[in-house]
């Protein structure tokens, strides 16, 4: 059974940082192209950033400069650093790991993140 496990987020100040992991059981997430999405209470789910199998990685304009994704297969795990963060980056933060050749398409049920002082 594949399952996506998110976790690192909770209470923060603005300009704080957290780190976000995302770790796979089930599937080798090497061979996946794997996004970090996040939603706020009300609003769609947006793109923050994606990485693919071969390291290249995309972020949304609001988070770059700020916010880097990683991997370590090893660990069978992506990571996404944030920093500076602020209150519009008050979300749900769930990952994706999605490999179009195959079609398959996993998410993980989400971590929140809150900033406020």
């Amino acid at each position: 059974q594949v399952q996506l496990a998110e976790s690192g987020g909770g209470l923060v100040q603005p300009g704080g940082s957290l780190r976000l992991s995302c770790a796979a059981s089930g599937i080798s997430l090497s061979f996946y192209t794997v996004g970090w999405y996040r939603q706020a209470p009300g609003k769609q789910r947006d793109l923050v950033a994606t990485i693919t199998s071969g390291g290249r990685t995309n972020y949304a304009d609001s988070v770059k400069a700020r916010f880097t994704i990683s991997r370590d297969n090893a660990k069978n795990t992506v990571y996404l650093q944030m920093n500076s963060l602020n209150s519009e980056d008050t979300a749900d933060y769930h990952c994706n790991a999605q490999n179009t050749l195959w079609r398959t398409d996993y998410w993980g049920q989400g971590t929140q993140v809150t900033v406020s002082s």
